[in-house]
């Protein structure tokens, strides 16, 4: 029997410092990995709802969604077949973050240094995006 889709949402968050554009990134300590925020829909919820949620829980970030940006499409580390949704996130205020298990640093980067930075093809795909949005 084939197993249910891994269905989860994020974004590539981003905000004007005086002439550049940053984006957040995350770190994760389980995976020692530094990405774009995002994690798995709860019941009832809509990718949007999810990719809201997660950057305010990983980063401490309340956002407006901007573009869809390309979805990922991959087998999760248990195998399963997983779909990620990904959207440019406009940062509009802070919410109450601290670091966790889950995530223990998060940064805001220039977007040339998030591209270095980053350690996943897709992420830096999606900070190439975000530039080309950000003009």
């Amino acid at each position: 029997m084939a197993e249910a889709e891994v269905r989860a949402a994020g974004g590539a968050v981003w905000r004007r410092a005086g002439r550049r554009v940053e984006v957040l990134v995350v770190h994760r300590p389980r995976y020692d990995d530094w990405s774009l925020p995002k994690g798995k829909l709860e019941a009832g919820e809509s990718f949007e709802q999810a990719a809201r949620r997660e950057v305010a829980e990983e980063a401490g970030v309340a956002v407006e969604l901007g573009d869809e940006l390309p979805s990922a499409r991959y087998l999760d580390r248990k195998g399963r077949p997983k779909l990620v949704r990904y959207w440019a996130m406009r940062a509009v205020g802070d919410v109450s973050w601290r670091p966790t298990a889950e995530v223990d640093d998060r940064r805001w980067v220039a977007l040339d240094e998030a591209e270095a930075l980053l350690t996943y093809a897709h992420d830096r795909l999606l900070v190439r995006q975000l530039r080309d949005l950000s003009g």
